[in-house]
């Protein structure tokens, strides 16, 4: 094949090809022959490639048929617009949608904490079943206080293992058990705690080091532990969806909410590390563990509401996730 004359005899259709790509606007018929040209354009580059290799006239028409795909396929958003949109518009989405469920959850999670605690402080019997009393009474007195020792170490420790614990409550909730398991461990275990430390006088002191930053990362497990039930949910109760479909779209949307809760618990993380056990006034740090939680409080119910109004539910946009298949009726 002669590339030269290849490139003679079809140049006006290239060129066509070329004008369609860069205009402004198109109707029907000009996206019609936009896609007729782009096809006869990939044989023609095809024919090129096969015959004589690289050429100058196949590097034209590639730089022609990128312009014209991109024309047919959209460009997706950089990354600072990206970013924007996850924070400002999918992510608030996100946990607005489990808002109801975390609640639930929440004052589930109080219930057997309390009475748990209630139930083994009532019998001296069940606190003495937990260990020996010399151990219970240093864990009362020094143990429990010494765990927050101010540290930039201690903080990132429990950044991780928070944020490993929404991971799984979230990535595993298609169980329906694991993040019910997890969550009802963790209320048992600060029932036990609480159990001890009010037998050796010490409650006010649990309660003192646990508000600082137990209020935002409990509501962030909470968070992940709902997240988790609803991927369970569009397993069991897809609705119009095949299960599939629903895991997939739901899937997407409540991964949003993992990673999302990476940042809330590094702020919980950092308070833990960093105010709890400092030698700031307790007000203070009460004051600032409150405002982390507000914070969080407003980012999810005021600014999860507007972009829920807006239409988003938390999920990609269509050319992030793909275009779902087209069903007639």
């Amino acid at each position: 094949m002669d590339a030269d004359a290849l490139s003679d005899a079809r140049r006006s259709e290239w060129e066509r090809l070329d004008a369609l790509s860069r205009a402004r606007h198109l109707d029907g018929a000009g996206v019609d022959e936009l896609i007729l040209r782009y096809r006869a354009a990939s044989a023609d580059l095809a024919e090129l490639k096969t015959s004589v290799g690289d050429t100058p006239q196949g590097a034209y028409l590639s730089t022609i048929l990128a312009a014209a795909r991109l024309r047919l396929t959209g460009a997706g958003d950089n990354l600072m617009a990206q970013t924007t949109r996850f924070f400002a518009l999918q992510l608030p989405a996100a946990l607005f949608r489990v808002r109801r469920t975390t609640g639930i959850i929440a004052a589930a999670f109080i219930l057997i904490w309390v009475l748990s605690a209630a139930w083994i402080a009532a019998d001296p019997g069940r606190i003495a079943a937990l260990g020996p009393p010399d151990v219970l009474q240093q864990y009362a007195e020094e143990d429990f206080v010494d765990y927050y020792e101010p540290a930039a170490s201690f903080a990132g420790m429990v950044w991780t293992n928070n944020a490993w614990l929404a991971m799984q409550c979230v990535l595993f909730g298609v169980t329906g058990i694991w993040p019910v398991w997890l969550l009802m461990q963790n209320a048992l275990g600060l029932g036990v705690a609480t159990s001890v430390m009010s037998a050796y006088g010490h409650l006010d002191t649990m309660i003192l080091h646990i508000l600082p930053h137990g209020l935002l990362e409990m509501t962030s497990i909470f968070v992940a532990g709902a997240a988790g039930l609803h991927l369970f949910w569009a397993w069991v109760a897809p609705g119009h969806r095949t299960r599939g479909q629903a895991l997939a779209s739901e899937g997407r949307a409540l991964a949003t909410i993992a990673i999302g809760l990476v940042f809330a618990l590094a702020l919980s993380g950092l308070v833990e590390g960093f105010v709890t056990g400092s030698a700031l006034p307790w007000p203070v740090k009460i004051g600032i563990g409150a405002a982390a939680l507000a914070v969080f409080l407003f980012y999810m119910l005021v600014t999860g509401r507007r972009a829920v109004r807006r239409g988003e539910t938390g999920d990609l946009v269509e050319y992030e996730a793909g275009t779902p298949t087209l069903t007639a009726g």
